[in-house]
């Protein structure tokens, strides 16, 4: 199975050249030199040991100079890839366009990898059943797949004790030419499905949070809604920061060496 569980490439960098190491020997005198000028055959075995070497070194260097390219920056911190495509809410086919939430709504965008599967049910329902907390945050839920809207359609029209989701509160996006998962930098390119992104979505359309989950491993509504509040909150309150498990309520913290003296004094 494929892994894309980084963002970046070990490449071979130009800008990262390693030089040859050379090795010379200073020498005190003249006639100190003249009684090297044949050398041994222990001293010619050391200096090419010693060039083998040099030559391993420089090939590992180059082998782990790691440089982003233009078009693989991190998606955290960016704009987030705009798209649009076919959905599936309310048994209905609509369309959903991502950049239409800007201004207006945070978005939980979330890939899975297949309809009709194991773990994705238990994701898709988890997240519908706690959609009207989510609503409360102005927050949009977004579900994303490689499958057809009508495969969606008969998921949706499936009873969750057969496996299926039954009705949603937010809809099924269609990422059948899979450009989606490929711009969000997790489709497994050798399957041709995706692993368990998930991104939160600011109201002006940048990226503050990922996650990615390989495909047997199922994601923690309680942790993305604790992760949504954080951001809410410090979004709100920009001298402050926000803890590990931080939660409504608790005592952030103020990103100064003096002033956070006070949030550790309390703990």
């Amino acid at each position: 199975m494929a892994s894309v569980a980084s963002s970046t490439t070990l490449i071979s960098s130009p800008s990262s050249r390693v030089f040859p190491v050379k090795s010379s020997l200073s020498s005190p005198s003249v006639s100190f030199l003249r009684t090297l000028s044949s050398p041994s055959a222990s001293a010619v075995a050391l200096r090419s040991g010693f060039a083998r070497r040099s030559s391993l070194t420089s090939t590992s260097r180059r082998s782990f100079a790691v440089k982003a390219q233009a078009d693989e920056l991190p998606l955290v911190g960016n704009k987030a890839p705009d798209f649009e495509a076919e959905a599936v809410f309310d048994q209905e086919f609509i369309k959903v366009k991502l950049s239409e939430y800007i201004g207006k709504k945070y978005v939980i965008l979330f890939f899975y990898p297949l309809d009709f599967t194991f773990v994705c049910p238990t994701e898709i329902t988890a997240f519908s059943d706690r959609y009207s907390e989510f609503e409360k945050l102005n927050t949009e839920v977004l579900g994303v797949s490689v499958d057809s809207v009508f495969s969606h359609l008969a998921w949706v029209q499936t009873d969750r004790k057969s496996g299926g989701l039954g009705d949603l509160n937010y809809p099924l996006v269609s990422d059948v030419t899979k450009s989606i998962a490929k711009s969000f930098g997790v489709l497994i390119h050798d399957q041709g499905i995706a692993l368990r992104g998930l991104f939160i979505i600011d109201k002006e359309g940048v990226i503050q949070h990922s996650t990615i989950n390989n495909l047997g491993i199922g994601r923690s509504v309680d942790e993305t809604m604790r992760t949504l509040q954080a951001l809410q909150y410090i979004q709100e309150n920009p001298d402050e920061v926000c803890p590990a498990g931080w939660k409504p309520g608790e005592k952030s913290m103020k990103p100064d060496p003096k002033l956070s003296k006070d949030y550790f004094a309390a703990i």
